[in-house]
């Protein structure tokens, strides 16, 4: 019994140290949602709410994900696409349910920020499609974050 518990500290302590020689340079979604959050700062001085609930996940180069939301006619919405992958290039755009593009031209993409404005003519579910044009990662985390006035 002794010798097992000796080989289970010596295997945890082995263990510890393998972790603790692990470079720390894991990202997440939060660190990508905290880049969306401050490419929203700007507006938010313009009157704009950011809602809390917010969207993420993890893309490789030229993947895409639409979101669908409900928009409603009367408001202005304002989407921001964050990463933290600093040489990354993300874009999202903003479709209605007949899948015509639906966002106002002064959307912007500023490498590892991108955001779309769409003041809706009708109510009803829109499509918001995040996509990693390029990255220097495999897997590049995002995350969308929406504002409305």
């Amino acid at each position: 019994m002794n010798s097992f518990v000796n080989v289970l500290l010596r295997g945890g302590f082995l263990l510890l140290s393998v972790i603790a020689l692990q470079p720390a340079v894991f990202a997440s979604v939060d660190d990508a949602q905290s880049f969306a959050l401050q490419a929203a700062e700007t507006y938010v001085k313009q009157g704009f709410q950011v809602r809390e609930d917010y969207w993420g996940g993890d893309l490789g180069s030229g993947e895409k994900k639409a979101v669908r939301q409900q928009l409603f006619k009367g408001n202005e919405y304002w989407f921001w696409l964050g990463t933290e992958v600093d040489r990354a290039k993300v874009s999202v755009h903003v479709y209605d349910s007949d899948g015509k593009l639906a966002e106002e031209p002064d959307g912007w993409e500023k490498g590892h920020f991108a955001a779309a404005h769409v003041v809706p003519k009708t109510t009803g579910s829109y499509f918001i499609i995040v996509s990693v044009e390029q990255s220097p990662e495999e897997r590049t985390h995002w995350a969308l974050v929406y504002g409305f006035r």
